[in-house]
């Protein structure tokens, strides 16, 4: 009974016009709008790994750490159920409302009567710590006089630096995910009683001031969605148009995306995690508005990321001063930043981008991203992670909070707990609907259920991408159906790596990609980005896509200082690097000519299966004493990036010299 009960309540707000009450009218959303992820199942050899491994281990692990760190006990002693001191950072609050909303997502797919539980235990303690009014940050009500360090001696003192409404933001996502799984208001109660505190004290016409880490944002325009109250549509728009104007207070400057309005900034800046989560609810904000103003800034921005500021993992943020975007071009490899949660922000931004204005060069970087620059954050078995993620290590340099391997736990958790609560929401992004155009974004095995008209339409995905281009897909419906298919032909499998010319492929490659309906051959009309097949379908109608993956290389814009005379290898979506375990226990004496032979090969015992590339290139050492070198050929091989670190601690780089000149060091051997 419960599980009908889920399944009919998220059938019912995916559609986006539904909320809890009638409201005065319905408002207007996206154009295109995602297939829930409770209607997509994933049963492919690749993903559903990475899925079962974080509901399994990554979920019960948060939430262990959450408990021995003092996050959830913090709760407890605001609340006046144990006694005791604050613990931790004044954001810890926001680590915990993550791993719930990853937990009520994983309970929508496959329900747990003890994390149910659990949950409504946590959700009671949460309750507790929240004052009369609806206030909640438990560092403050804990001890008033002396809250921790940055969270200012009064409420909103120093919304610069308290997170105050960022942690409120994640309760806000989490508590409508929380209700979306289960029906029960408990949590979501709580989150109106602080988002109805927030629309009492800041306005136009009340307090005017910003926060200084974006996330109130997104998770007000979806507690407008759920509700249909425009109080929290008009109070994410004010927090984003009061940016950059100085109404009573000081500006907070570029880090914060605070020195100009955001309808006037046209590059990404300061901390990359910030920015990002405002864009995506700048995209929220114009779709639920209609406001053109914020779609030309995002596209503007965007534009610049993609052209002169994106990694070839999909990370952003080159600077680890700030966690920052650099300059245009400034993408360095063994000091990227590349935050964990900064490739996550990627993804809800670029998706919102197709959502926006259905074009599939948003998928590509989200696709990028997904199998590179996310992946590489957590473990394959879902309790190790990495915070930053760079493109190449000595094996010394320590780029990721003290060390230079995946950790257990970092005193500030926002990455471990970010991967926990996007994981099992990746169904969501397979699939979209715009009446009755279907689209297909990502290439996963598994069935997706749309709602074409009165008909119930399933799609039945076969493949074994990444590591194969061929994908097949059957329709399933117990009615003729007429309706547009749109399959989305990735950039790489047109010659494209990137939108724009950051990043291009050395050599065109001649092999092209085909389609097939029920075994005939068909030419589909390429319309942004998508193959558009329009025909009435039946049951057991069959759609066979060939993506061509032949090794690519892949060569950087000539801005790029970093990657001058150095290429990238690329097979489909997956970039790869070189690891020291595989070579000889070095790659820094690497050099990968144009002309070597490289050959790939699928190795199921290896790293949970994975592609593995191999070819013979020359390696340079030193012979005896003084500067004279001798170069050696050697067996090489590269392993996908996201692989990497997962044998010990050493030597790593996606971007390998063409000649011996450019080799980073020579072997004493």
């Amino acid at each position: 009974m419960m599980k009908i009960t889920m399944l009919a309540l998220t059938i019912a707000l995916s559609t986006m016009g539904c909320t809890m009450k009638q409201t005065k009218k319905k408002y207007q959303d996206y154009p295109v709008q995602p297939v829930a992820f409770t209607q997509v199942q994933i049963d492919d050899n690749f993903w559903l790994l990475r899925i079962e491994a974080n509901r399994t281990v990554t979920i019960p692990y948060d939430f262990k750490k959450c408990e021995e760190t003092g996050r959830i006990d913090n709760f407890a002693i605001a609340g006046g159920l144990k006694e005791g001191k604050h613990k931790g950072i004044r954001f810890n609050d926001s680590d915990v409302f993550k791993v719930i909303e990853g937990a009520a997502y994983s309970l929508n797919t496959h329900w747990d009567d003890a994390l149910d539980q659990y949950l409504d235990d946590l959700i009671e303690k949460i309750g507790a710590a929240q004052e009369e009014d609806g206030y909640i940050y438990t560092t403050r009500t804990i001890d008033p006089d002396n809250p921790a360090e940055g969270a200012g001696q009064t409420r909103w003192s120093n919304l610069k630096d308290s997170h105050e409404l960022y942690n409120v933001g994640h309760m806000i996502e989490a508590a409508v995910a929380h209700y979306q799984a289960t029906g029960k208001r408990s949590f979501l109660d709580i989150a109106i009683k602080s988002a109805d505190l927030f629309d009492r004290v800041f306005g136009p016409d009340k307090l005017r001031d910003v926060p200084g880490h974006q996330e109130i944002e997104i998770g007000l325009a979806k507690l407008y969605r759920i509700t249909g109250e425009e109080k929290y549509l008009n109070l994410a728009k004010f927090f984003l148009n009061e940016r950059g104007h100085a109404n009573n207070r000081n500006l907070y400057g570029v880090y914060y995306q605070d020195h100009k309005p955001v309808l006037e900034q046209t590059e990404p800046v300061g901390h990359a995690v910030r920015a990002a989560y405002m864009y995506s609810g700048m995209a929220d904000i114009a779709a639920l508005t209609g406001d053109p103003g914020f779609v030309k800034a995002i596209d503007r921005i965007w534009e610049n990321v993609a052209t002169r500021r994106l990694y070839i993992t999909g990370g952003i943020g080159a600077r680890h001063s700030g966690e920052a975007f650099g300059e245009d071009y400034e993408l360095p490899n063994l000091t990227a930043y590349c935050e964990t949660c900064a490739s996550i922000a990627n993804i809800f931004w670029n998706h919102r981008m197709f959502l926006l204005h259905k074009e599939s060069k948003y998928i590509d970087v989200l696709e990028r991203v997904l199998y590179n620059g996310f992946l590489a954050g957590v473990s394959m078995d879902g309790n190790m992670f990495f915070y930053t993620n760079p493109l190449e290590s000595d094996g010394k340099y320590t780029f990721n909070q003290g060390a230079a391997t995946r950790q257990p736990w970092f005193g500030c958790a926002c990455c471990p707990t970010n991967v926990v609560r996007f994981m099992p929401s990746l169904p969501g992004y397979v699939y979209a609907q715009c009446d009755d155009d279907v689209y297909v974004n990502l290439y996963i095995g598994g069935t997706g259920t749309i709602r074409i008209a009165e008909h119930a339409v399933k799609i039945i995905q076969q493949t074994r991408y990444p590591w194969d281009g061929a994908v097949n897909l059957e329709i399933d419906t117990e009615q003729p159906a007429h309706f547009a298919l749109l399959l989305r032909i990735p950039g790489w499998a047109q010659d494209q790596p990137v939108p724009g010319d950051l990043y291009r492929f050395q050599n065109r490659n001649a092999e092209k990609f085909s389609l097939k309906v029920n075994g005939n051959p068909v030419e589909a009309e390429i319309e942004n980005g998508y193959a558009r097949i329009r025909r009435t379908w039946k049951k057991g109608d069959q759609v066979a896509l060939s993506l061509p993956m032949p090794i690519r290389r892949v060569v950087s814009h000539a801005n790029v200082t970093e990657n001058a005379g150095k290429v990238a290898l690329q097979r489909g979506p997956i970039v790869f690097c070189a690891e020291w375990t595989d070579n000889d226990g070095h790659v820094r004496n690497l050099v990968l000519p144009d002309d070597a032979q490289l050959d790939a090969q699928f190795e199921p015992d290896a790293l949970n299966g994975i592609i593995v590339i191999r070819g013979i290139v020359p390696a340079l050492y030193r012979t005896g004493e003084g500067a004279a070198t001798e170069t050696r050929q050697q067996k090489f091989t590269a392993i996908p990036y996201y692989a990497w670190s997962h044998r010990g601690e050493g030597e790593m780089k996606v971007w390998l010299p063409t000649t011996l000149d450019l080799a980073e060091s020579v072997i004493e051997k």
